[in-house]
């Protein structure tokens, strides 16, 4: 039997002291969770503090959307999250962070950063979109080196994160961070699809990259 697929989302629900509405990116999680469903694997969530997520980005007149917000199954598994740390990584053969501007505030914590390096660790494949890179910024292997010292990366650039005017609200660049923790940092254009493939490390610049990165995290597991 397959193991499952663990998909993480952030428990913040404001953009800093702006006072806007933020958290999970909801096509970030709708588009990979019904990538990982068709290609056979059942897919659990889990959140920084569990229990319900905050949403952003909701977009009923994207279909894939709209068909997750309509199966009541699936939002109640979205208000009753587990918490992070509560999450036994042995459990799962991959972990995906999905993004959304709330994981700048809260993905950097020792429960995400370890949860990531627990699942490379034991052969899974770890991937990550758009802002949900925060997550491997303090992620460490094993041996303590940074997980993605070394490899090639991707995320919400510095360009894109300008053009939405957030560059002096959130906490961090999340381009500077990842190369400062030793990676390789790959941007693609302004909102295309930018998937980069590094062994068992998958990452995605933005939301159109979102299924993408689901897809090489399938074809790493193994396929359908």
């Amino acid at each position: 039997m397959k193991k499952p697929v663990l998909i993480v989302l952030t428990s913040h629900a404001t953009k800093g002291s702006t006072g806007e509405a933020t958290g999970a990116y909801l096509s970030e999680l709708t588009h990979p969770h019904a990538a990982f469903v068709a290609a056979g694997y059942d897919v659990a969530f889990a959140s920084v503090r569990g229990g319900k997520v905050p949403l952003d980005g909701v977009d009923r007149d994207d279909p894939v959307n709209a068909k997750f917000l309509d199966d009541s199954a699936l939002v109640d598994a979205l208000h009753t999250s587990r918490p992070v740390a509560e999450v036994d990584a042995s459990q799962y053969a991959a972990v995906f962070f999905a993004g959304g501007h709330g994981t700048m505030w809260d993905f950097r914590s020792k429960a995400v950063s370890a949860l990531a390096g627990k699942v490379h660790d034991a052969g899974g494949v770890v991937g990550a979109v758009c802002h949900g890179p925060a997550a491997l910024v303090d992620a460490k292997t094993a041996d303590g080196k940074p997980l993605v010292a070394g490899r090639a990366v991707t995320g919400f650039t510095n360009d894109e994160e300008r053009a939405v005017g957030l560059e002096a609200v959130v906490p961090f660049s999340l381009e500077d961070a990842l190369v400062a923790s030793g990676g390789t940092f790959r941007p693609g254009g302004l909102w295309k699809k930018n998937v980069v493939v590094a062994d068992r490390l998958v990452t995605g610049q933005n939301p159109a990259s979102a299924e993408g990165v689901a897809r090489e995290m399938i074809t790493l597991l193994g396929g359908g």
